[in-house]
């Protein structure tokens, strides 16, 4: 399968937090259920090695991994790879997906412990990302508030403090608006385990950020 033809598309970040934190706004039950019943679709057909199917799944989650990938790896090289990896994984074994959770936690889940694999092997590697200034912006575009924006460009810098764990439960929940319950499915742990990172990633990011930047969390 052939993966070059990925959106370059950049992603906007959100910063709402997760559905079933108290600050949280409402969630839409039907545009959710819709998403989800399109993606759960797709998946069906790529069984059947639908490559359309495929090229429509991979273009709705290629901004989403990139972002939560970057986040997590912080190396543009290692990101494409784990990002392709992920997405080959869900080519060849679409009927591993059973439609007992959503697929964007499958999916995740299938990112995340890549992601951890890769970290593994690199972890003595240095980290560097030469192609940092050709990849995508993962920052808000130029019609976000520059409070908020200045907001998030400083999060993302603190969350490099963070363990690969706290930075992927950070990236879940802020930036891709999950629940507690589906982040501990995709990263195969109890809920009080993901509120324990949370808890201790929220502690060390306010001592990183200005008083003013680490009330936005």
């Amino acid at each position: 399968m052939d993966l070059a033809f990925v959106s370059e598309a950049s992603p906007q970040a959100s910063a709402a937090p997760a559905a079933d934190r108290p600050e949280a706004a409402p969630p839409t039950p039907g545009a959710q259920g819709a998403a989800a019943e399109r993606e759960a679709r797709l998946l069906r057909r790529i069984i059947a090695h639908d490559v359309p199917a495929f090229e429509e799944l991979y273009r709705l989650y290629h901004p989403r991994l990139l972002r939560f990938l970057g986040r997590m790896l912080r190396s543009g090289p290692v990101v494409d790879e784990v990002l392709d990896d992920t997405m080959m994984v869900v080519w060849d074994r679409a009927e591993a997906f059973t439609g007992t959770s959503k697929a964007s936690t499958w999916i995740f889940g299938i990112a995340y412990r890549k992601a951890l694999k890769a970290l593994r092997r690199r972890r003595d590697e240095p980290v560097e990302d030469f192609d940092a200034e050709f990849r995508p912006s993962l920052e808000d575009g130029p019609e976000d508030e520059l409070g908020r924006r200045q907001a998030r460009k400083a999060l993302v810098a603190a969350m490099a403090s963070l363990s690969p764990d706290q930075r992927a439960v950070v990236e879940l929940c802020y930036f891709q608006e999950m629940g507690y319950r589906e982040i501990a499915e995709i990263m195969a742990c109890p809920v009080d385990t993901v509120k324990t990172r949370m808890f201790h990633a929220r502690r060390r990011l306010k001592d990183k950020l200005a008083s003013s930047l680490a009330d936005w969390l």
